[in-house]
Order: C-alpha cells, then structure tokens, then sequence
C-alpha cells in the first residue's frame, strides 16, 4: 500500500490547509513521497515563518494571507489540518470540481503498515492513549503515540518510509493514535486494527449543528474496520454504546456499573474492586481500582481501555499493571502542581468543556476555590451549577464566558469576575485556607487569551510557583 500511493501523488498537486503542527507534518510528507506542495494559510508570512523552518522551501509553493484560498482552484488532492472547518465555502467549491478533501490523518495512514491502536471522545483521550503508550513500551514493543495528541501522524509515516528507502524495518510495532472528531470528519481510508470511542458529551457545538453530527463525526472512527479489526465502546455511556449495533469488527465493551452484555465478545468491567478483562475467551485480573495511581472515576475508565488495547497488543499482565501503579497523570489533566500553606494547586487546564470540569469537581474531596472561564464553545454551563453549589467554596471567572457562566450559576453568590489569570491565582491564593483546594479547569477553549491550553496551564503553574511561600 505504501508504494502504491508513493507512485499516485508523485507529482500531484496537492495543496495543505492549515500551518499547525499536522500541516507542516503533511507537507512534510508530502515533499517526501514527490507530490507538488502548496501551503495555504490565512495568517501573513511573517506570523508562520517559525513553522516554515521544517519545509524545503525550495519545493514548496505559498499562498498565504487574505489571498490563500485560490491555492485550492489548481489542486488534484487538499488536505486540511483539524482545525480548518471542513464545510468552508472554498472547500466545498473544491469538491464540486471533483477534487478529494482529506485530514492529515487520513493521508499519513496510507503510507503506514503498523497496527494502528485509534481512540477518540469527548473527554480522557490523552491520558489514555498515553496510558497504552506506556503499557506497550514497558512490554518492551515499538510505539508511536500521537495523532491529535502532540505528534501528527505524518511524522510516522515519514519515518516509516525513510527507513524503506534505506532497506530498513518499519519502526513501529504499533501506532497508538489519539483522534478528534475534527480529524475524522474527511477520512477516507484512515483503517485502524482496535478503534474506540471512550465517552461523548455535548462538546463542539460552535462547529457543530447539533449533537447528532458530532457524534456522526466521531463514530467514523469505526468507518473501515472489517470483522478482524476490533472496536471498543462505552456500556455506561448510552450515546457511545448504540453506537455498537452497526459495527463491522469484534465488538467490545467496558463498563464500571454492570456486567458485560452478551451481545459483546469481551472487554473490561469491574468485580466489586478489581478491574478484570475478557479478552478472547480469557479472564485476566489486573489489579484494584484503589491501586491505579491517577484519581477520579472516569480514570477508571481510561485504565480499563488502555488494558484492554494493551492485552490485544500482547502485552503481559505485569506489565500492563506496573504502568497503572506508576503513572501519575498527564500535565495539564487534574495535576498537582504545588502545597502552599496547607493549599493544595491543581492545574486541569486540559478541561476544555463542561463535562471535563464535572470529572475534576467530583475527583476532589476537599472544598475548591475555581478558576474557570475561557471561550465558549456552545457548553451548557447551568450543568455545572449543582456540583459547584455542593463542592465550590468561591468561583473565579476569567474570559469571554465568564457573563455566561455567572448567568448559569443564579442564585450562588460567592462569584468573582476578574481580568486575568494572574488576578484569579492571587485572588484564589489569598481567598484559599488549609485543607482547601485551588483548582484550574476552565469548562472553555483557551483561544481568546492564550495560544492553546498547554499555555494556559504552563502561565498558571507559572503564577502559582511565583506565589512567594
């Protein structure tokens, strides 16, 4: 397969939408392979020359600034990065004209021969997919572990066919790839070997028409498996679990609150404490749930799905449960960043909606002083407001959303809106007594004062360890 799509776009035209780091990954590959490269983007040379860096530019072609959609009119492939919306007018002028409209995740999966291990959902798609990163390496196996997550899946591919030209192995045992609905939206071809959806709330919905549509985006994930290829679904989340009807591949489940249904060949589920998986008729205890080091019962979850990739993989037991004792987290998801005067700081920038700050509020134990607030991003806010009545001794907002979740929150008085970040973390740590905890989960997209989330939770744990002690 890889030699196949080699020879079609040597010397096709393809023009790349979108200079984040998957754009500049499939341009990458792109000049790899010999197709003709164009890079179009909105922004103005001077605000992506850093991105450019990694391009030869001797090959590629620019149409950049207010001028960048006409690189699609003379293009026999486009490809688009995740965040350029894949019903925008120019796109579907393309389409009219015959011309193929694919993710750079799409593309890179055509030039790969490695099991592809794919997960998607709203909520706990990093920390999973890193979780089975792990489990495979402390297994001793090659992995790649990114997609939407930190490395695009070009670079795989790239790497996979740089060793080819030297008469090499493939890299990879597995390919562990962490995929967004915004990624699968266009994929043709992107065929993984175990697909899974971990949970689908209300998320998306200013790119989205309704709910219906973005659960229709990320069900593609299950879009080109056949009966060898596996496919995993939530059994506590009824939006995930209907999903299962229509599946080509081996169904399986995991679930914390029943048994498994005899309507899947397997999976993960709980026995009173201990996280058990059927898999291929064999039973394997992996350990207590009070044993998995990372808190919070949606990191359950997480656990029960990476164990059950992992145990498909190969992966011994020992191995897997070695990792689930270890791993203390990911930066940015429910991390502890310092104690200060008997104030526990918890940075979950990563919780970009509602649902995301719900799991954060219901894993402390502890009174919470929140920062929250950031872009909208069509969120219903008011379901928020039970859990902070119960659990939130002081709001802090910050952000465009700030007037609509102090609207969502009528009645609850200890609300405060300030202008920065910096003004919420001194105003939480002067406010906060011992015992208590600050936390930083948004609810919002960080877009409309930071570059992404990963800012956003580096300046707060920047802020909190300036805090003198």
């Amino acid at each position: 397969m890889v030699g196949t799509d080699t020879m079609q776009l040597a010397g096709t035209r393809v023009t790349v939408v979108g200079l984040a780091r998957s754009g500049i990954a499939a341009s990458r590959l792109l000049q790899e392979v010999g197709a003709r490269v164009t890079v179009a983007d909105r922004k103005e040379r001077e605000e992506v020359l850093h991105q450019l860096e990694s391009l030869d530019r001797s090959t590629v072609q620019f149409a950049l600034g207010s001028s960048y959609e006409s690189a699609l009119d003379s293009a026999d492939l486009v490809v688009i990065s995740p965040g350029v919306p894949y019903r925008m007018d120019a796109l579907e002028r393309a389409r009219q004209r015959g011309v193929k409209v694919i993710s750079e995740l799409d593309l890179a999966s055509r030039f790969l021969s490695a099991p592809i291990l794919a997960l998607t959902g709203t909520n706990g798609k990093s920390t999973t997919v890193t979780l089975i990163g792990k489990m495979l390496e402390q297994s001793g196996k090659r992995a790649f572990v990114g997609g939407n997550l930190g490395t695009a899946l070009s670079e795989a591919a790239i790497h996979t066919l740089q060793a080819m030209k030297l008469g090499q192995p493939c890299p990879y045992d597995f390919l562990v790839v962490e995929v967004s609905s915004f990624q699968l939206e266009t994929v043709e071809q992107f065929h993984p070997w175990v697909a899974g959806i971990l949970n689908i709330t209300v998320d998306h919905q200013d790119r989205y028409i309704s709910i219906d549509e973005y659960i229709d985006a990320k069900n593609r994930i299950f879009k080109n498996l056949t009966p060898s290829d596996y496919a995993l679904f939530n059994l506590d989340d009824p939006r995930v679990a209907s999903l299962r009807k229509d599946v080509k591949g081996c169904v399986l489940g995991f679930t914390r609150t029943h048994a498994l249904p005899a309507d899947v060949a397997g999976g993960a589920y709980l026995d009173q404490d201990r996280i058990m998986v059927n898999i291929v008729g064999e039973t394997h205890e992996i350990c207590r749930r009070n044993e998995v080091t990372i808190i919070g019962d949606h990191n359950i979850d997480n656990a029960m799905v990476a164990t059950t990739f992992a145990l498909l993989s190969g992966c011994p037991v020992a191995a897997i449960r070695q990792v689930l004792l270890d791993f203390p987290g990911l930066e940015h998801a429910c991390e502890v960043i310092r104690e200060r005067r008997g104030v526990r700081f918890i940075n979950d920038s990563k919780g970009t909606n509602v649902d995301a700050t719900l799991k954060a509020l219901e894993s402390i134990d502890r009174p919470i002083l929140l920062i929250a607030g950031g872009r909208d991003k069509g969120g219903d806010f008011s379901r928020l407001a039970s859990l902070i009545r119960r659990r939130v001794k002081r709001l802090i907002l910050i952000g465009e959303a700030a007037p609509l979740i102090a609207k969502a929150m009528a009645g609850y008085q200890p609300v405060e809106r300030v202008g920065t970040l910096k003004e919420a973390v001194e105003l939480a740590a002067s406010a906060a007594e011992r015992g208590e905890v600050v936390l930083l989960s948004p609810a919002c997209a960080s877009f409309d004062m930071f570059v992404d989330y990963q800012d956003r939770g580096r300046q707060f744990k920047a802020l909190v360890q300036s805090l003198p002690s």
